[in-house]
């Protein structure tokens, strides 16, 4: 719900953006319009007074026309009454008049001259004026000597002249002219006004429009306004219902959560379950190392002695990987945090090579190629052995127990995705391959699930190849398959480089003589299991400790009050009567001074919160694994807290 409301507001805020911005938009709008409309009827009003100034310009050219016209006609009319009279006034006014005529031409010139149509006519105006000006001069000349006879005659005959015609054809020819101008120019201003009527009507018709919007606009803007007011209202209303639902959800969220974890341990345990047969045939590998290095030792106890220890040697290896087996089948059902380190897998495939040998048969023909340049992977060692094992393994049940096995280290430096997705960069690849049977494509697609298997029921896990593929993945690598059906099978798996490592026998244990010396101390040993207590008093007495055995411990608080000098207590972790960490913790106010060492072979309780600050070795282990444990121990908290002790 209130999710809901939060949606219901952002669309309400956005409903009023949008009209704040209309409203923009629109004043935007009329001002636009009003400012059209003011340049338009300005550009109206000049076009109009554009036109009525051409008009009284072309009224101007007519009417000095026709007076042109009329001051010719007045001259010679005073020039005919000259002739008749002598009147010597009336020849003064036929001069004026003809001189004012001239300069009527004149002023006709210049105001044609915006017009360069009339220019021509203009000219033969000016002609026909001067032919008409000697005509009429001598006419004014006769009369002037006397000769009124002559100069009537020559009057007479200049009334019919061709100058004459030619001027008052000019004339109206002028003025045509200039009508057909005005006529023009007085349609281009009526379409002018025209059209900028209808462009002033448009705009008034769309500026009342806007007015109008904006009326509207405003009504919903009131009315957006009180529904987000009560929207308000019904959302603070809601509040806290919406609060206490989000709380209620969370809280079935948490418990949804917690349901699923159980189920999908349930599932883990179920799984462990089906996964009895496959470990056990595993597990079966590894006693078989044991039992036949055990034997193998006691037939040449008395004859050769080397050969005996080299026995041992492969019995206990042998020992160490099927309780690795057992880390690896409690790890899968309680998620058993990884130790990282560098590692040279050229060495770790070398320091192998006994317990392949003795897991694969003598049927099968071991082949290694170390071609890795000393480079370093940085991953978890029984992991990664775990991860070549199974490999192995796989490879021999492909021969069918008979065959050759290729195991090959190389550095190699790769693309970005030049195999699956991997990053550019330098890498180990580690492949496994063999001359088997191979796969067939549909099988090779599902080599990487979980619980696929193509062994019989009882002789595989069918979590091999899958916990390989994690195993990778988590450690930033690839892993790619090659087969076919009679080609045989390469696996081959491409493991980061780690640059940072120094390389130094990470595979092998370190010497008894690089253990700090810690011999002499006294050590209460609590442990419920006889056999176990027995095993780890004469281990703590073959190191030079003085142990001091209790098998309950609730005995443990008397035993240290009447045993004061006691400097460590090693502790199993599950016990019947108390669990180790409780015992210390009750413990702990009296003997604050006692180091504490907790002893489990169960996977799960290296990383319990109980146990934190405390240093946790794994059975079984060996004297130099206790030995190292101890010196731990005793160093107070010398190791970061959850540490499990090396092993």
């Amino acid at each position: 719900m209130t999710v809901d409301r939060e949606g219901d507001t952002d669309a309400q805020g956005g409903a009023a953006w949008w009209q704040t911005v209309t409203l923009i938009v629109m004043a935007l709008l009329a001002a636009a319009v009003l400012v059209a409309l003011i340049v338009t009827l300005g550009g109206s009003n000049r076009e109009r007074d554009r036109a009525l100034e051409l008009q009284r310009h072309s009224y101007d050219v007519m009417i000095l026309a026709r007076t042109l016209s009329s001051s010719i006609a007045r001259s010679e009319a005073s020039l005919g009454r000259y002739v008749i009279s002598s009147d010597k006034q009336q020849g003064q006014l036929y001069f004026e008049e003809w001189t004012l005529a001239g300069s009527q031409i004149d002023r006709l010139a210049r105001l044609t001259s915006d017009n360069k149509d009339q220019d021509p006519a203009i000219d033969r105006l000016r002609a026909a004026y001067e032919t008409r000006g000697e005509e009429l001069s001598i006419t004014a000349l006769s009369t002037s000597y006397g000769k009124n006879n002559l100069a009537f005659a020559r009057y007479y005959r200049a009334r019919k002249a061709e100058s004459l015609g030619a001027i008052e054809r000019e004339l109206a020819g002028i003025i045509r002219h200039e009508r057909t101008l005005l006529d023009q120019r007085i349609a281009a201003a009526t379409a002018s006004v025209d059209r900028s009527s209808r462009i002033a009507g448009v705009l008034a018709v769309f500026g009342v429009l806007l007015v109008l919007g904006a009326v509207m606009l405003g009504w919903m803007s009131l009315r957006a306004v009180e529904e987000r007011i009560v929207a308000r209202a019904d959302a603070d209303a809601a509040r806290e219902q919406a609060e206490a639902l989000a709380t209620a959800v969370a809280t079935a969220t948490t418990e949804l959560r917690l349901q699923e974890a159980k189920l999908r341990q349930v599932q883990k345990m179920e799984a462990v379950g089906q996964l009895t047969g496959g470990i056990a045939h595993d597990f079966n590998n590894m006693l078989a190392v044991v039992v036949g290095g055990l034997e193998l030792a006691r037939r040449h106890a008395d004859s050769d002695p080397a050969s005996m220890l080299r026995h041992l040697d492969s019995a206990t290896e042998g020992a160490n990987r099927a309780a690795a087996l057992t880390r690896r089948l409690l790890a899968f059902s309680r998620e058993e945090s990884l130790k990282p380190e560098a590692i040279v897998a050229g060495a770790l495939i070398a320091d192998m090579s006994d317990l392949l040998d003795r897991t694969l048969g003598g049927g099968i023909t071991l082949a290694r190629r170390d071609e890795a340049k000393g480079w370093c992977v940085r991953a978890d060692q029984v992991q990664l052995e775990n991860v070549v094992l199974n490999l192995a393994v796989n490879a021999r049940d492909a021969l069918a127990g008979r065959g050759t096995i290729r195991i090959v280290t190389k550095a190699v430096t790769l693309a970005a995705d030049a195999v699956g997705h991997c990053a550019a960069g330098d890498y180990v690849m580690l492949s496994v391959a063999d001359n088997g049977c191979g796969m067939t494509p549909e099988v090779a697609e599902r080599a990487f699930e979980p619980f696929f298997t193509t062994k019989e029921v009882g002789k595989g896990t069918g979590l091999g190849l899958s916990q390989i593929f994690a195993f990778v993945r988590q450690h930033a690598g690839e892993i790619a398959i090659e087969t076919a059906p009679g080609a045989g099978t390469t696996v081959s798996l491409y493991l980061p480089r780690d640059v940072a490592a120094v390389a130094a026998e990470t595979t092998r244990e370190v010497p008894m003589g690089a253990t700090p010396d810690r011999a002499g101390l006294d050590v209460l040993v609590v442990e419920d299991d006889p056999r176990v207590l027995a095993a780890t008093v004469d281990a703590l007495e073959e190191l030079g400790h003085r142990p001091v055995a209790c098998a309950d411990p609730l005995l443990a608080p008397e035993l240290l009050a009447q045993l004061p000098h006691i400097d460590l207590v090693v502790s199993d972790v599950l016990m019947p009567n108390q669990t180790g960490p409780e015992m210390i913790a009750g413990l702990r106010a009296r003997f604050p001074d006692v180091a504490v060492l907790f002893v489990t072979g169960y996977a799960g309780d290296a990383g319990a919160g109980e146990l934190s600050g405390y240093q946790v070795l794994r059975k079984p282990f060996t004297l130099m694994r206790l030995e190292r444990a101890l010196a731990a121990a005793m160093d107070g908290h010398a190791a970061p807290p959850d540490r499990v002790a090396a092993e």
